[in-house]
């Protein structure tokens, strides 16, 4: 299998099992209805796992933005190829999204609330706040991609490394995953989201393109971040990268700074 086909097919696993639990778990009339976020967590955890069986021995199974940008950081991975292996996962990801809606059509038509069903395909801040929802994605890809290459560098039975990974996303789904609903993946949250402005859902409301820059970009601030990181503590081999990563994070949370005072000005004005 090409490698950009592998990682189009295995984004695609993600969001169909990872966006599906939530839809399973949040829709109107769904048999799941009010299982909890411990079901959404595992359910994320075990998309990631599958996809990296399916997909890993083709292309390695990035399956996000983040991963191909901190393996290139960490040395891992060519640059030649981050731009197309990252269009290849956001249209897997569009393609991951569509088949969702199709499989709960019904529960789409039923459900009345246009938040639960933007839910079912992106994520939102528990409390919006750009840069306490840019830290919240950094930390978690932080974690994430640094958490691949602690995998990597440690011998498992042969078979067990996906499922180590999916353990990971659970992990860090349970216990970071409730301030922004840890999209760690600039592709799971952006595909779904251009999906969900393309689709024709009943009842759909906006698509909330206002806040897609926080997983975008706070993901793959922390995803670098994370691989210059690794590379400069764990492997005694700080370099360019690690000070390009840090300029990065720190312009990434500015940004934030700069959206928080633009929003407040916003809404005074409103009331004006």
């Amino acid at each position: 299998m090409n490698e950009l086909v592998a990682e189009f097919v295995g984004t695609a696993i993600l969001i169909l099992f990872g966006a599906g639990v939530v839809a399973n778990v949040n829709l109107k009339g769904s048999l799941a209805k009010g299982s909890d976020w411990v079901v959404i967590a595992f359910g994320w955890g075990f998309a990631v796992a599958f996809a990296v069986y399916a997909v890993g021995q083709f292309s390695g199974a990035h399956i996000n933005p983040a991963v191909t940008l901190g393996f290139a950081f960490a040395g891992e991975f060519e640059w030649a190829k981050v731009i197309p292996y990252i269009i290849a996962q956001v249209l897997g990801a569009m393609a991951g999204a569509f088949l969702v809606w199709l499989h709960f059509m019904p529960h789409f038509k039923a459900e009345e609330d246009d938040g639960t069903k933007l839910g079912v395909f992106a994520t939102g801040p528990a409390f919006p706040n750009y840069v306490a929802n840019f830290t919240s994605e950094i930390i978690g890809t932080f974690i994430l991609v640094m958490g691949l290459l602690f995998i990597g560098a440690n011998e498992f039975t042969e078979g067990l490394n996906p499922l180590i990974v999916g353990f990971l996303i659970t992990a860090i789904g349970l216990s970071l995953g409730g301030t922004t609903g840890y999209a760690i993946n600039p592709a799971r949250d952006f595909g779904p989201r251009l999906a969900h402005f393309l689709m024709p859902i009943p009842g759909k409301g906006k698509s909330n393109f206002v806040y897609a820059i926080v997983p975008i970009l706070g993901p793959l601030s922390g995803g670098a971040l994370g691989a210059a990181v690794y590379n400069a503590v764990f492997l005694s081999s700080p370099d360019l990268f690690l000070a390009i990563a840090i300029v990065f994070t720190v312009l990434v949370l500015a940004l934030g700074v700069f959206l928080n005072k633009s929003l407040l000005k916003g809404e005074a004005s409103e009331l004006m």
